[in-house]
């Protein structure tokens, strides 16, 4: 028999992901006012192809297409963006989670350790955005230097959501509430492949 408390976490959840489907779709149909011109959401289609979860990697990006155009940097920049308000918004519901009441010790680490990894995946994508952002102020600069810092960030990144992922594995927590965070936090690490992915893209045409 569930305790209480798992079914209070699980409404907890379930509420958040209502949220978060109603944000993406009050944002999709912003997107289907402006009518982005066919040839953005065509490049977008095509650019995802390179990545590791293309459908996920087009419905993230082309509600944004009449910002992203046909490039290649914006594509990526965007990419970026995207996986850092889905990894924020992960991290504050992990930490809530964490403060929680009732939650058995090893839960309560396994949350801990996730937050902190979390933590740093968001640090790091903010110091890759800033970094991309660089490259729009017209100054001199090694662009080769910079977006190898940048691919290093966000793959430092990548293995802390995976390394946050892992710890959910086994026997941590409730198998509901385990299958529930897990999902988020596998969402978040399969937005920042994508992400990696349209980068490593991007540098291979600038260069």
């Amino acid at each position: 028999m569930e305790s209480i408390f798992s079914k209070h976490i699980l409404k907890f959840l379930l509420i958040s992901l209502i949220i978060s489907s109603y944000t993406f779709s009050t944002s999709a149909v912003r997107s289907v006012r402006s009518a982005p011109p066919k040839t953005s959401t065509d490049f977008i289609r095509r650019s995802c192809r390179a990545t590791t979860y293309p459908r996920l990697c087009y419905n993230s990006l082309s509600i944004h297409a009449s910002k992203i155009q046909t490039s290649p940097q914006l594509l990526a920049g965007t990419a970026l963006n995207v996986t850092l308000s889905s990894a924020k918004t992960t991290s504050t519901m992990l930490l809530n989670l964490s403060l929680s009441h009732g939650l058995k010790p090893r839960e309560a680490a396994a949350m801990k350790d996730c937050v902190e990894e979390l933590s740093e995946s968001v640090d790091e994508l903010r110091d890759s955005i800033g970094e991309m952002n660089k490259f729009n102020k017209g100054r001199n600069y090694n662009f080769k230097i910079m977006i190898n810092d940048i691919q290093t960030w966000v793959s430092a990144a990548l293995t802390d959501e995976n390394t946050c992922s892992d710890g959910f594995l086994g026997h941590t927590m409730n198998g509901k509430l385990k299958a529930v965070v897990r999902s988020q936090i596998v969402n978040v690490a399969q937005l920042t492949s994508n992400a990696l992915a349209l980068i490593n893209k991007y540098a291979l045409i600038h260069g």
